[in-house]
């Protein structure tokens, strides 16, 4: 039996979780857990994406492993395996690198060794960008990478307006692709 939503309490990670992270260890979630020592179901959910993957909610599950309670992982559509299934790319080996840089220079750094990483390696290279971001990702990305690079761009994967388009950097540029602004994209590249 469900309870009605009017019901239900709701309690959001606090604002620098979302914009730090909570993979250092430093956010104390062990009183959002309080209802749950007292008998109460517990979940963790995000607006949209998977918690604790690529989005905040790893301090939620550490503190509840901690406490002694069971931790059960229920998932809907992830984006991140969306992605990748619908990239073409190596779905053997793979690694998912989160954010890159913000800044340019750093950013076409931090590309050029994933690239070299995944032409070594045949390991496909994941990561993602916020809408306001792509295009800044994507015009570093065609100019940073070799030609023969193949890039794959997913967005919306689970939306109406669903893409990912995946060719080599060359065709990328022939295409002069450019990339919505309105949702988060995954990049993954590889050969």
């Amino acid at each position: 039996m469900s309870n009605p939503l009017q019901t239900l309490h709701i309690q959001e990670l606090p604002r620098e979780v979302h914009k730090k992270g909570d993979h250092s260890g430093s956010f104390d979630a062990r009183p959002l857990l309080a209802p749950a020592l007292q008998g109460h179901d517990v979940g963790l959910v995000s607006e949209a994406g998977m918690p604790a993957v690529a989005d905040p909610g790893s301090s939620v599950v550490r503190a509840a492993h901690d406490l002694g309670m069971e931790v059960i992982a229920l998932s809907g559509p992830v984006s991140l395996l969306l992605a990748l299934a619908a990239s073409g790319l190596n779905g053997q080996s793979f690694a998912f690198v989160g954010y890159l840089p913000q800044d340019g220079a750093q950013r076409a750094q931090r590309v050029r060794e994933l690239e070299a990483l995944s032409l070594k390696t045949g390991q496909t290279q994941l990561f993602i960008e916020t809408p306001y971001r792509n295009a800044a990702m994507l015009q570093t990305l065609l100019q940073t990478l070799q030609p023969g690079t193949r890039l794959a761009i997913s967005s919306g994967l689970t939306l109406a307006s669903a893409a990912c388009l995946s060719d080599s950097v060359k065709n990328w540029c022939r295409k002069n692709a450019k990339l919505d602004n309105t949702t988060p994209a995954v990049f993954a590249l590889g050969r």
